[in-house]
């Protein structure tokens, strides 16, 4: 399921706890990721699901339902 490969991918690169990754949650606010955390965050899905995420897609990511969703649309 791409929500646990995804929640995966978070929790390596934000050392969040896996208990906040949720599909609701803000990437900003709820999990804490920077400018440069959200960069790195979107490189290292980018590799995992050979995607690319266009900038101005990337940017407007604010959940990890938007990167899940993404994800699943451009497969």
């Amino acid at each position: 399921m791409v929500f646990d490969k995804v929640k995966e991918i978070i929790v390596d690169s934000l050392s969040c706890d896996a208990d906040a990754v949720t599909l609701e949650a803000n990437l900003k606010d709820d999990l804490e990721a920077d400018s440069l955390d959200a960069v790195e965050l979107i490189m290292a899905i980018e590799e995992e699901f050979d995607i690319e995420i266009p900038d101005d897609v990337s940017t407007q990511m604010q959940t990890v339902k938007n990167i899940v969703d993404y994800i699943e649309t451009n497969k």
